[in-house]
């Protein structure tokens, strides 16, 4: 099983994430593109790289904006997969 993060890490992910938001059990960012296709092809980057990790983010999308929430299931809330995705999604930008 998958162990949540603990107090420390959590503290941490505001210097680690700085542009990302904790909202409970949730790391959450949302992103501005100049279009729909720009953001579009966003998502399919985001998507390869978390099929690879095998960690799906929640995303919601309209036209040029995409708002991505992490967390982890089987953990019933943050752990360390989250916080790599997030690392791997910062760094497509």
């Amino acid at each position: 099983m998958v162990e949540r993060l603990d107090t420390d890490a959590r503290a941490a992910l505001a210097d680690e994430l700085p542009a990302w938001t904790l909202d409970g059990e949730y790391l959450k960012r949302s992103f501005k593109f100049a279009d729909f296709s720009a953001a579009w092809g966003f998502m399919a980057r985001v998507a390869l790289l978390a099929d690879r990790q095998d960690h799906h983010p929640e995303w919601f999308n309209v036209y040029n904006r995409v708002d991505i929430a992490l967390t982890t299931h089987d953990a019933d809330g943050l752990s360390a997969r989250d916080v790599k995705l997030a690392k791997a999604i910062d760094a497509l930008l």
